[in-house]
Protein backbone atom coordinates (compact mmCIF):
# COMPACT_ATOMS: atom_id res chain seq x y z
CA UNK A 1 0.00 0.00 0.00
CA UNK A 2 1.73 3.18 -1.36
CA UNK A 3 2.40 5.88 1.73
CA UNK A 4 1.16 9.80 0.72
CA UNK A 5 2.01 12.32 2.49
CA UNK A 6 -0.17 15.69 2.32
CA UNK A 7 1.01 19.47 3.62
CA UNK A 8 -2.01 21.02 4.79
CA UNK A 9 -4.87 19.85 6.26
CA UNK A 10 -7.76 22.52 5.17
CA UNK A 11 -10.46 21.78 2.93
CA UNK A 12 -8.41 20.89 0.03
CA UNK A 13 -6.25 18.61 2.15
CA UNK A 14 -8.67 16.71 3.93
CA UNK A 15 -11.12 16.04 0.72
CA UNK A 16 -7.95 14.58 -1.21
CA UNK A 17 -6.77 12.55 2.54
CA UNK A 18 -10.02 10.89 2.26
CA UNK A 19 -10.48 10.25 -1.88
CA UNK A 20 -6.36 8.51 -1.54
CA UNK A 21 -7.37 6.66 1.18
CA UNK A 22 -10.77 4.81 -0.36
CA UNK A 23 -8.74 4.12 -3.54
CA UNK A 24 -5.72 1.91 -1.02
CA UNK A 25 -3.19 4.51 0.00
CA UNK A 26 -2.13 5.55 3.23
CA UNK A 27 -2.62 8.90 3.53
CA UNK A 28 -0.16 11.03 6.77
CA UNK A 29 -1.70 14.97 6.97
CA UNK A 30 0.75 17.28 8.22
CA UNK A 31 -0.49 20.62 9.46
CA UNK A 32 1.33 23.39 10.55
CA UNK A 33 -1.11 24.51 13.29
CA UNK A 34 -1.73 23.09 17.11
CA UNK A 35 -5.57 21.43 15.48
CA UNK A 36 -7.52 20.63 12.95
CA UNK A 37 -10.15 23.55 12.17
CA UNK A 38 -11.24 25.57 9.88
CA UNK A 39 -11.43 29.78 9.73
CA UNK A 40 -13.23 31.99 8.14
CA UNK A 41 -17.30 32.63 7.59
CA UNK A 42 -19.76 31.56 5.43
CA UNK A 43 -18.44 29.77 1.53
CA UNK A 44 -21.12 29.26 -1.50
CA UNK A 45 -21.51 25.72 -2.83
CA UNK A 46 -22.27 25.16 -6.47
CA UNK A 47 -23.65 21.58 -7.70
CA UNK A 48 -20.35 20.49 -8.99
CA UNK A 49 -19.05 20.97 -5.22
CA UNK A 50 -21.84 18.40 -4.07
CA UNK A 51 -21.25 15.95 -6.72
CA UNK A 52 -17.61 16.01 -5.93
CA UNK A 53 -19.04 15.62 -2.27
CA UNK A 54 -20.97 12.73 -2.70
CA UNK A 55 -17.72 11.18 -4.76
CA UNK A 56 -15.88 11.10 -1.18
CA UNK A 57 -19.19 10.24 0.36
CA UNK A 58 -19.67 12.94 2.56
CA UNK A 59 -22.10 15.03 0.67
CA UNK A 60 -25.70 14.09 2.71
CA UNK A 61 -23.47 15.42 5.79
CA UNK A 62 -22.76 19.07 4.45
CA UNK A 63 -26.76 19.04 2.85
CA UNK A 64 -27.62 18.62 6.30
CA UNK A 65 -25.68 21.39 7.57
CA UNK A 66 -25.95 23.72 4.39
CA UNK A 67 -28.66 26.32 3.74
CA UNK A 68 -30.46 25.85 0.08
CA UNK A 69 -30.93 28.64 -1.43
CA UNK A 70 -33.40 29.55 -3.59
CA UNK A 71 -32.35 32.72 -5.54
CA UNK A 72 -28.96 34.29 -6.54
CA UNK A 73 -29.99 38.24 -6.72
CA UNK A 74 -28.02 40.80 -8.24
CA UNK A 75 -28.88 44.13 -6.97
CA UNK A 76 -28.19 48.00 -7.85
CA UNK A 77 -26.27 49.06 -5.03
CA UNK A 78 -27.30 52.78 -5.20
CA UNK A 79 -30.66 52.41 -6.13
CA UNK A 80 -31.90 49.09 -4.24
CA UNK A 81 -33.21 48.17 -7.61
CA UNK A 82 -33.21 44.49 -8.67
CA UNK A 83 -31.73 44.10 -11.57
CA UNK A 84 -31.44 40.48 -12.40
CA UNK A 85 -32.09 37.04 -10.24
CA UNK A 86 -30.99 33.55 -11.04
CA UNK A 87 -33.60 30.99 -9.26
CA UNK A 88 -32.20 27.94 -7.82
CA UNK A 89 -34.90 25.49 -7.14
CA UNK A 90 -37.14 23.80 -10.00
CA UNK A 91 -35.37 23.79 -12.90
CA UNK A 92 -32.01 24.96 -11.96
CA UNK A 93 -31.80 21.89 -9.50
CA UNK A 94 -33.61 19.38 -12.58
CA UNK A 95 -30.88 20.92 -14.54
CA UNK A 96 -27.58 20.28 -12.65
CA UNK A 97 -29.17 17.76 -10.20
CA UNK A 98 -27.97 19.42 -6.98
CA UNK A 99 -28.61 22.19 -4.86
CA UNK A 100 -26.79 25.69 -4.78
CA UNK A 101 -26.11 26.18 -1.44
CA UNK A 102 -24.40 28.16 1.37
CA UNK A 103 -22.62 26.82 4.40
CA UNK A 104 -20.17 28.58 7.17
CA UNK A 105 -16.68 26.67 6.32
CA UNK A 106 -16.67 24.57 9.79
CA UNK A 107 -19.81 23.06 8.19
CA UNK A 108 -18.02 21.65 5.19
CA UNK A 109 -14.63 20.93 6.94
CA UNK A 110 -15.92 19.09 9.66
CA UNK A 111 -17.70 16.30 8.00
CA UNK A 112 -14.64 15.99 5.59
CA UNK A 113 -12.43 15.92 9.05
CA UNK A 114 -14.97 12.95 10.50
CA UNK A 115 -14.81 10.98 7.98
CA UNK A 116 -10.83 11.30 7.56
CA UNK A 117 -11.15 10.32 11.70
CA UNK A 118 -13.19 6.99 10.69
CA UNK A 119 -10.52 5.67 8.34
CA UNK A 120 -7.61 3.36 9.55
CA UNK A 121 -5.23 4.36 6.72
CA UNK A 122 -5.54 8.32 7.16
CA UNK A 123 -2.85 9.78 9.74
CA UNK A 124 -3.85 13.44 11.21
CA UNK A 125 -0.59 14.91 12.81
CA UNK A 126 -0.81 18.79 13.71
CA UNK A 127 2.50 21.09 14.52
CA UNK A 128 3.78 19.95 11.21
CA UNK A 129 4.92 22.62 9.01
CA UNK A 130 5.95 21.20 5.82
CA UNK A 131 9.56 23.99 5.00
CA UNK A 132 11.11 21.85 1.93
CA UNK A 133 10.78 18.19 0.23
CA UNK A 134 13.74 16.27 -1.74
CA UNK A 135 12.94 13.30 -3.96
CA UNK A 136 14.78 10.41 -5.43
CA UNK A 137 14.04 7.34 -7.65
CA UNK A 138 11.89 5.57 -4.38
CA UNK A 139 9.73 8.69 -3.42
CA UNK A 140 9.79 11.94 -1.07
CA UNK A 141 11.21 13.30 1.95
CA UNK A 142 9.66 16.20 3.55
CA UNK A 143 11.40 18.16 5.96
CA UNK A 144 9.66 19.89 8.69
CA UNK A 145 9.99 23.39 10.57
CA UNK A 146 10.95 20.80 13.95
CA UNK A 147 13.52 19.23 11.89
CA UNK A 148 11.57 15.98 11.39
CA UNK A 149 11.72 14.15 8.37
CA UNK A 150 8.51 12.34 6.92
CA UNK A 151 9.51 9.83 4.06
CA UNK A 152 6.54 8.88 1.80
CA UNK A 153 5.68 7.57 -1.69
CA UNK A 154 4.66 10.96 -2.65
CA UNK A 155 3.82 14.55 -1.72
CA UNK A 156 0.52 16.20 -2.52
CA UNK A 157 0.87 19.89 -1.62
CA UNK A 158 -2.23 21.24 -0.02
CA UNK A 159 -1.08 24.55 2.18
CA UNK A 160 -2.62 27.42 0.63
CA UNK A 161 -2.25 30.76 -1.65
CA UNK A 162 1.39 30.60 0.54
CA UNK A 163 1.99 27.21 0.51
CA UNK A 164 5.98 26.08 0.52
CA UNK A 165 5.36 23.46 -1.40
CA UNK A 166 4.87 25.56 -4.42
CA UNK A 167 7.57 27.85 -3.17
CA UNK A 168 9.91 25.45 -4.48
CA UNK A 169 7.99 23.52 -7.06
CA UNK A 170 6.71 26.77 -8.96
CA UNK A 171 8.70 29.17 -7.64
CA UNK A 172 6.88 32.27 -8.63
CA UNK A 173 6.89 34.55 -5.07
CA UNK A 174 4.22 36.01 -3.31
CA UNK A 175 0.65 36.30 -4.12
CA UNK A 176 -0.54 38.61 -6.05
CA UNK A 177 -2.39 41.18 -3.73
CA UNK A 178 -5.65 42.41 -6.08
CA UNK A 179 -6.53 45.88 -4.27
CA UNK A 180 -9.26 44.67 -2.37
CA UNK A 181 -9.99 44.94 1.07
CA UNK A 182 -13.46 42.54 2.22
CA UNK A 183 -14.96 42.99 5.99
CA UNK A 184 -16.51 40.57 7.21
CA UNK A 185 -19.17 39.78 9.84
CA UNK A 186 -21.69 37.33 10.81
CA UNK A 187 -24.76 38.24 12.89
CA UNK A 188 -27.45 35.77 15.12
CA UNK A 189 -30.59 35.68 12.64
CA UNK A 190 -33.25 36.97 15.27
CA UNK A 191 -30.89 40.34 15.20
CA UNK A 192 -32.22 40.99 11.53
CA UNK A 193 -35.67 42.26 10.66
CA UNK A 194 -38.00 39.22 9.54
CA UNK A 195 -38.12 41.29 6.26
CA UNK A 196 -34.94 40.94 5.64
CA UNK A 197 -34.53 37.21 6.09
CA UNK A 198 -34.00 36.85 2.23
CA UNK A 199 -33.18 32.93 1.87
CA UNK A 200 -31.17 34.22 -1.25
CA UNK A 201 -27.48 35.09 -1.92
CA UNK A 202 -27.77 38.44 -2.34
CA UNK A 203 -25.18 41.11 -3.83
CA UNK A 204 -25.13 44.82 -4.02
CA UNK A 205 -23.04 45.91 -6.78
CA UNK A 206 -21.81 49.88 -6.49
CA UNK A 207 -19.22 52.26 -7.87
CA UNK A 208 -15.60 50.59 -6.64
CA UNK A 209 -17.34 48.51 -3.68
CA UNK A 210 -20.05 45.57 -3.64
CA UNK A 211 -21.70 44.09 -0.47
CA UNK A 212 -23.23 40.71 -0.26
CA UNK A 213 -24.81 38.52 2.25
CA UNK A 214 -26.77 35.07 3.23
CA UNK A 215 -27.73 33.00 5.68
CA UNK A 216 -25.35 30.20 6.85
CA UNK A 217 -25.54 28.09 10.28
CA UNK A 218 -28.31 25.84 9.11
CA UNK A 219 -30.06 29.59 8.88
CA UNK A 220 -29.23 30.89 12.52
CA UNK A 221 -26.83 33.58 11.25
CA UNK A 222 -26.24 35.95 9.08
CA UNK A 223 -23.02 36.30 6.92
CA UNK A 224 -22.28 39.96 5.88
CA UNK A 225 -19.36 40.10 3.16
CA UNK A 226 -18.74 43.72 2.00
CA UNK A 227 -15.70 44.53 -0.40
CA UNK A 228 -13.73 48.17 -1.57
CA UNK A 229 -11.49 48.45 -4.08
CA UNK A 230 -9.39 50.70 -2.13
CA UNK A 231 -5.90 50.08 -4.01
CA UNK A 232 -4.61 48.33 -0.80
CA UNK A 233 -1.30 46.80 -1.39
CA UNK A 234 -0.39 44.50 1.62
CA UNK A 235 -2.05 41.60 2.68
CA UNK A 236 -4.16 41.66 5.67
CA UNK A 237 -5.50 38.40 6.82
CA UNK A 238 -8.41 39.01 9.84
CA UNK A 239 -7.45 41.99 11.09
CA UNK A 240 -10.24 43.80 13.51
CA UNK A 241 -12.10 46.86 12.05
CA UNK A 242 -14.23 49.37 13.82
CA UNK A 243 -17.18 49.34 13.02
CA UNK A 244 -17.94 53.02 11.96
CA UNK A 245 -14.99 52.06 9.50
CA UNK A 246 -17.17 49.47 7.74
CA UNK A 247 -20.06 51.94 7.46
CA UNK A 248 -17.84 54.77 5.89
CA UNK A 249 -16.20 52.57 3.13
CA UNK A 250 -19.68 52.47 1.45
CA UNK A 251 -20.45 55.66 0.48
CA UNK A 252 -23.70 55.77 -1.69
CA UNK A 253 -24.88 52.26 -0.24
CA UNK A 254 -29.16 52.41 -0.77
CA UNK A 255 -31.70 52.55 2.25
CA UNK A 256 -32.32 48.42 2.36
CA UNK A 257 -28.03 47.29 2.22
CA UNK A 258 -27.32 49.87 4.95
CA UNK A 259 -30.07 48.32 7.09
CA UNK A 260 -27.90 45.11 6.64
CA UNK A 261 -24.56 46.65 6.76
CA UNK A 262 -25.29 48.36 9.71
CA UNK A 263 -26.13 44.97 11.92
CA UNK A 264 -22.76 43.96 11.92
CA UNK A 265 -20.19 44.20 14.51
CA UNK A 266 -16.96 42.53 14.87
CA UNK A 267 -15.64 43.12 11.81
CA UNK A 268 -12.14 42.04 10.30
CA UNK A 269 -10.42 42.78 7.44
CA UNK A 270 -8.27 40.29 4.97
CA UNK A 271 -6.73 42.27 1.95
CA UNK A 272 -8.39 39.61 -1.17
CA UNK A 273 -5.19 38.23 -3.54
CA UNK A 274 -4.48 35.47 -6.10
CA UNK A 275 -2.13 34.13 -8.26
CA UNK A 276 -1.56 34.10 -11.88
CA UNK A 277 -2.53 30.39 -13.83
CA UNK A 278 0.48 28.26 -13.82
CA UNK A 279 0.95 25.39 -16.19
CA UNK A 280 2.70 23.30 -14.09
CA UNK A 281 2.02 22.45 -10.83
CA UNK A 282 3.75 18.95 -10.74
CA UNK A 283 7.51 18.24 -9.38
CA UNK A 284 8.29 13.89 -10.23
CA UNK A 285 6.03 12.59 -7.61
CA UNK A 286 4.83 15.92 -6.02
CA UNK A 287 2.12 17.70 -6.98
CA UNK A 288 -0.24 20.78 -5.98
CA UNK A 289 -3.83 20.89 -5.52
CA UNK A 290 -6.46 23.66 -4.51
CA UNK A 291 -5.19 27.09 -3.36
CA UNK A 292 -1.94 25.68 -3.57
CA UNK A 293 -2.25 25.16 -7.52
CA UNK A 294 -4.58 28.03 -8.39
CA UNK A 295 -5.38 30.09 -5.78
CA UNK A 296 -9.04 32.68 -6.56
CA UNK A 297 -10.62 35.98 -5.86
CA UNK A 298 -14.11 34.76 -4.33
CA UNK A 299 -16.08 36.33 -7.31
CA UNK A 300 -16.88 33.23 -8.65
CA UNK A 301 -17.52 31.46 -5.64
CA UNK A 302 -15.29 28.58 -6.87
CA UNK A 303 -12.62 28.20 -4.32
CA UNK A 304 -13.74 25.36 -2.07
CA UNK A 305 -15.29 23.52 -5.03
CA UNK A 306 -12.49 23.49 -7.00
CA UNK A 307 -10.44 22.07 -3.89
CA UNK A 308 -12.87 19.15 -3.92
CA UNK A 309 -13.19 18.59 -7.72
CA UNK A 310 -8.83 18.45 -7.47
CA UNK A 311 -9.71 15.81 -4.99
CA UNK A 312 -11.85 13.61 -6.30
CA UNK A 313 -10.18 14.10 -9.87
CA UNK A 314 -6.44 13.45 -8.36
CA UNK A 315 -8.20 9.78 -6.85
CA UNK A 316 -9.86 8.70 -10.07
CA UNK A 317 -6.19 8.97 -11.32
CA UNK A 318 -3.39 8.07 -9.15
CA UNK A 319 -3.81 4.35 -8.55
CA UNK A 320 -1.77 2.39 -6.08
CA UNK A 321 1.92 1.98 -7.95
CA UNK A 322 4.44 4.73 -6.97
CA UNK A 323 6.26 3.95 -10.68
CA UNK A 324 3.31 5.52 -12.26
CA UNK A 325 2.24 8.79 -9.87
CA UNK A 326 4.65 10.85 -11.96
CA UNK A 327 3.08 10.25 -15.10
CA UNK A 328 -0.13 10.31 -13.23
CA UNK A 329 0.32 13.41 -11.61
CA UNK A 330 1.33 14.94 -15.22
CA UNK A 331 -2.55 13.83 -16.38
CA UNK A 332 -4.19 16.07 -13.04
CA UNK A 333 -2.43 18.86 -13.91
CA UNK A 334 -2.98 18.52 -17.65
CA UNK A 335 -6.72 17.67 -16.99
CA UNK A 336 -7.53 20.24 -14.75
CA UNK A 337 -5.66 23.30 -15.61
CA UNK A 338 -7.46 24.64 -17.92
CA UNK A 339 -10.67 24.96 -15.99
CA UNK A 340 -9.04 25.70 -13.00
CA UNK A 341 -7.03 28.83 -14.90
CA UNK A 342 -10.33 29.87 -16.87
CA UNK A 343 -12.11 30.16 -12.98
CA UNK A 344 -9.20 32.28 -11.68
CA UNK A 345 -9.47 34.84 -14.36
CA UNK A 346 -13.04 34.72 -14.37
CA UNK A 347 -12.89 35.70 -10.90
CA UNK A 348 -10.98 38.59 -11.73
CA UNK A 349 -12.94 39.98 -14.47
CA UNK A 350 -16.14 39.83 -12.61
CA UNK A 351 -15.10 41.93 -10.06
CA UNK A 352 -14.27 44.26 -12.87
CA UNK A 353 -16.86 43.99 -14.95
CA UNK A 354 -19.41 43.04 -12.91
CA UNK A 355 -19.27 44.43 -8.88
CA UNK A 356 -17.67 47.44 -9.65
CA UNK A 357 -18.13 49.86 -12.00
CA UNK A 358 -19.51 53.57 -12.15
CA UNK A 359 -21.35 55.64 -14.17
CA UNK A 360 -22.11 54.62 -17.77
CA UNK A 361 -20.43 51.27 -17.43
CA UNK A 362 -23.02 50.29 -14.47
CA UNK A 363 -25.80 51.44 -16.47
CA UNK A 364 -24.41 49.46 -19.30
CA UNK A 365 -23.52 45.75 -17.30
CA UNK A 366 -27.35 46.60 -15.32
CA UNK A 367 -28.48 46.55 -18.99
CA UNK A 368 -27.13 43.69 -20.19
CA UNK A 369 -28.16 41.29 -17.06
CA UNK A 370 -32.06 42.52 -17.27
CA UNK A 371 -31.56 40.96 -20.59
CA UNK A 372 -30.59 37.51 -20.09
CA UNK A 373 -33.42 35.29 -19.05
CA UNK A 374 -33.55 32.01 -16.82
CA UNK A 375 -32.42 30.10 -20.17
CA UNK A 376 -29.53 32.14 -20.89
CA UNK A 377 -28.20 32.37 -17.08
CA UNK A 378 -28.36 28.81 -16.84
CA UNK A 379 -26.21 28.55 -19.93
CA UNK A 380 -23.64 31.33 -18.82
CA UNK A 381 -22.61 28.71 -15.82
CA UNK A 382 -23.53 25.66 -17.14
CA UNK A 383 -19.36 25.15 -17.39
CA UNK A 384 -18.65 25.89 -14.13
CA UNK A 385 -22.23 24.31 -12.25
CA UNK A 386 -22.45 21.07 -14.45
CA UNK A 387 -21.10 17.98 -15.69
CA UNK A 388 -19.28 14.86 -14.41
CA UNK A 389 -16.83 14.59 -11.49
CA UNK A 390 -14.25 12.06 -10.99
CA UNK A 391 -13.78 10.95 -14.87
CA UNK A 392 -10.30 12.70 -15.08
CA UNK A 393 -11.46 15.73 -17.08
CA UNK A 394 -13.39 18.07 -14.08
CA UNK A 395 -17.23 19.16 -14.95
CA UNK A 396 -17.86 20.03 -18.10
CA UNK A 397 -16.71 21.77 -21.14
CA UNK A 398 -14.85 25.66 -20.93
CA UNK A 399 -16.72 27.10 -23.89
CA UNK A 400 -14.80 30.88 -24.00
CA UNK A 401 -17.90 32.64 -24.75
CA UNK A 402 -19.11 31.55 -21.31
CA UNK A 403 -15.86 32.43 -19.59
CA UNK A 404 -16.83 36.57 -18.69
CA UNK A 405 -20.33 35.91 -17.23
Amino acid sequence: MPKTAIAGGGIGGLATALSLARRGHDVVVLERRDCFTEIGAGIQLGPNAFQALDRLAVGDAVRARAVHIDELRFMDGTTDEKVVSMPLTGAYRARFGNPYAVVHRIDLYEPLLAACRAEPSVELRVDCSVERYDQDADGVTVQLANGERVRADALIGADGINSFVRKQLVGDGYPKVSGHTIYRSVIPMEEVPEELRWNTVTLWAGPKWHFVHYPIGSGEFLNLAATRDDGATEAVLGLPVERDHVLNEFPGLGETARRLLELGRDWKSWVLCDRDPVERWTDGRVVLVGDAAHPMLQYAAQGACQAVEDAVVLGELIGTEPADFAQRFEKFNADRRERTGAIQLLAREMGRRLYHPAGEAAEARNAMLRSLSDEDLYRKVQWLHGGEVGTGRGPGPVPVIERTV
